[in-house]
């Protein structure tokens, strides 16, 4: 099979396309051929010199993955069942989605809705993915549709499909960008209005700003995040999936204890088989609602990847960059 490799030895980094045979870790892996697959930022990560984030000398890159199920020992698992694959060390320690098959934990592996394609399923990828995990639980804290949900960080990945999914769901989605120039584009994706990086909270002199917001989901972490406690709402809460700006949290105890505001933490990597599970059917419940196209920025070809890679470096993507691996 043709796959997308990241290498590097001896601080020298290679990235190529070759033949490759796919390889299973353990006897129950699931086999997928896989249809598409998604570049994220935690992608572009792992295909720089001297990363953190990746934890071997060489792997097949690409953190999740859409297609069909081709050899499974599962019975929920039955060859031609449509999945989307992501999670645990895929991409990151073992072989990952950009590749025309892969092999994967039973626990990574979920079955799609009918209601997505599996285009659509890597549209929504793990960056979807976490932005409805977000809004689910903000919703289990007692969030109702009408609320004023800010959303930070909105023209990435996350926050984009966070904007989207809450103007579908009845939320009043404010987007916070440092990108002006996206406001139509953010707009157009369902948002109230538009509010720059600086504007989340005010009374800076204060402990605590005006309560501004029924809830938040943050994909941007440090000085946004603790700007965000200080102006939520009386038992409101902010969902936090990201660090991009600081993984340093720096606030008082003043928004908990007397505003009883809550800060929820939001892991897509290692989510039980039963918020998966609760996640895609969400998904599904919404996707007859939303132009993905319009969430798309293009489908790439492997050979193309690497220029994809730096594109999400860079921050210059508005929206999803597909890969398909059976192209070019």
């Amino acid at each position: 099979m043709r796959a997308f490799i990241v290498s590097e030895v001896e601080e020298v980094l290679n990235l190529e396309v070759r033949d490759v045979e796919p390889t299973a870790t353990l006897d129950t892996d699931v086999l997928v051929k896989v249809d598409f697959s998604g570049v994220n930022f935690k992608d572009a990560m792992v295909a720089t010199r001297k990363s953190r984030v990746r934890r071997v000398p060489s792997l097949t890159g690409g953190v999740d993955a859409a297609g069909t199920v081709v050899a499974s020992r599962d019975p929920t698992l039955v060859t031609g069942t449509r999945v989307a694959v992501h999670g645990g060390a895929l991409g990151v320690a073992r072989d990952g989605g950009f590749a025309q098959f892969i092999y994967a934990p039973i626990r990574y592996v979920s079955v799609l809705p009918d209601s997505l394609s599996t285009h659509d399923a890597m549209v929504v990828g793990t960056a979807g993915f976490t932005a409805m995990e977000s809004l689910l639980a903000l919703e289990d804290r007692g969030l109702k549709p009408g609320g004023e949900v800010l959303v930070t960080g909105a023209t990435g990945g996350v926050g984009s499909q966070a904007v989207t999914f809450l103007a579908v769901k009845g939320y009043r989605p404010v987007a916070s960008t440092g990108s002006p120039h996206e406001s139509p584009w953010l707009l157009d994706r369902g948002a109230q209005r538009v509010i720059g990086r600086d504007d989340l909270s005010d009374q800076p002199g204060r402990v605590l700003g005006t309560e501004l917001w029924d809830g938040a989901i943050d994909c941007v972490g440090g000085a946004t995040l603790s700007s965000i406690l200080r102006s939520l709402r009386y038992g409101a809460a902010v969902a936090a999936s990201g660090l991009v700006a600081s993984a340093e949290l720096v606030t008082t105890v003043y928004p908990f204890i007397t505003r009883s505001v809550g800060l929820l933490g939001i892991d897509s990597v290692e989510a039980t088989a039963s918020t998966r599970a609760r996640v895609w059917h969400a998904l599904g419940d919404v996707a007859p609602s939303i132009d993905w196209a319009s969430l798309t920025d293009r489908v790439a070809t492997l050979e193309e990847l690497p220029a994809a890679l730096d594109d999400v470096r860079r921050g210059t993507t508005r929206g999803r960059i597909l890969v398909d691996p059976n192209r070019g």
